[in-house]
């Protein structure tokens, strides 16, 4: 059971977000807008952000920026933003924002369920292999040349310069690292990442671009993009 934070100034919205997430099992606070969003996060952590982007005085891309720039035990909560706008720019500003999905309005509440099951899955993967004294074996740290994942740390590098992923940008580079040099097919990498999230493939592309983007400072691209096939990291 998730504690998620559901911010949106329209109280009906709100009410049909509860219900539909309280049926699936979690526990939901709410939020009218961006002052108060921010005053619950501080209060108590949380699993996971809806955020609804057109608030008035503080927008979703502000409370998101200022959600991102707050360390939490749990590493970065994933954002789930919530638009009246369907227009591709809109999704890739609010992804490049540090958004981990996007959802238009309005939407069927059975979508939004399955998009935060998904999310909280690849955030928070609810099973370890188990050692030999029946504890959760950590993750490893995974390595390819400069580049470094740390699972356990939520904690990825570059030469030692820390590269700061959203929860899902984070997931997509660890299952590319987990196998230098094999190449993913588009398929076979949303079944991975995204799990049943059927509309992952329009945002498997945006999220490749914003982990180059985040690169470059470096003068780095660690994906290699094999035209018509799919991706893998780059040797």
């Amino acid at each position: 059971m998730a504690r998620i934070l559901v911010v949106d100034d329209d109280g009906h919205t709100r009410e049909v977000i509860r219900f539909a997430l309280e049926k699936a099992g979690h526990r939901v606070v709410e939020a009218a807008d961006g002052a108060e969003a921010i005053d619950n996060f501080i209060l108590e952590p949380v699993d996971l952000v809806v955020l609804d982007i057109v608030m008035p005085e503080e927008d979703g891309l502000e409370v998101c920026r200022r959600i991102r720039a707050r360390a939490t035990a749990k590493g970065r909560v994933p954002v789930l933003f919530l638009s009246s706008r369907a227009d591709e720019v809109d999704r890739i500003v609010g992804l490049e924002m540090g958004g981990d999905d996007y959802l238009t309005k309005p939407f069927s509440p059975r979508e939004l369920v399955a998009r935060v099951k998904a999310l909280l899955r690849r955030s928070y993967p609810a099973e370890t292999p188990a050692s030999a004294s029946g504890e959760p074996e950590a993750r490893r740290p995974l390595r390819h040349g400069p580049l470094l994942i740390d699972p356990e740390r939520h904690r990825c590098t570059w030469s030692d310069h820390e590269v700061r992923l959203t929860a899902t940008e984070f997931a997509l580079l660890e299952t590319l690292l987990a196998a230098p040099g094999r190449l993913y097919a588009r398929d076979e990498l949303i079944e991975r990442v995204y799990g049943e999230d059927g509309t992952a493939e329009r945002t498997l592309d945006s999220h490749v671009r914003h982990i180059r983007a985040k690169f470059r400072a470096w003068g780095a691209d660690p994906i290699e993009t094999v035209h018509g096939l799919g991706y893998r990291i780059r040797s």
